[in-house]
């Protein structure tokens, strides 16, 4: 029992932190030094995304599964719990790539105007 219920936390922290991945930068207009977290997280996001990569969140919460009796998953954490919310059956490898270019762009558009914001300021 608390395997699962680790599991769950681990995929509640996953999921906080592909939202701080995406949104973050929304953040930091508020909240400026927030840009010391989300920054290395933005590009983080944006490295797994593109690479393909999995991240470090995925496999630990498949441990915690499969040592709690629940089968784990063989795909990433947004491949399994996001894309069926956000997307049809079906997302390729190009989908993802615009996903992670999308998340890149925002970010980078935020950011700039955020420079150009305290270099206005100075």
């Amino acid at each position: 029992m608390i395997y699962r219920i680790l599991a769950d936390i681990v995929m509640v922290i996953h999921l906080a932190f592909v939202l701080f991945v995406v949104f973050g930068g929304l953040l930091v207009l508020r909240w400026r030094r927030l840009v010391w977290f989300h920054f290395p997280a933005f590009v983080w996001g944006v490295v797994i995304e593109l690479t393909g990569w999995i991240c470090p969140l995925t496999p630990l919460e498949n441990y915690l599964r499969h040592r709690g009796g629940e089968a784990g998953y063989e795909t990433g954490f947004i491949d399994h719990y996001i894309v069926p919310v956000l997307y049809p059956e079906g997302m390729t490898r190009s989908d993802q790539l615009i996903l992670g270019a999308l998340i890149l762009l925002i970010n980078i558009a935020v950011y700039s105007w955020l420079v150009r914001r305290w270099r206005k300021h100075e």
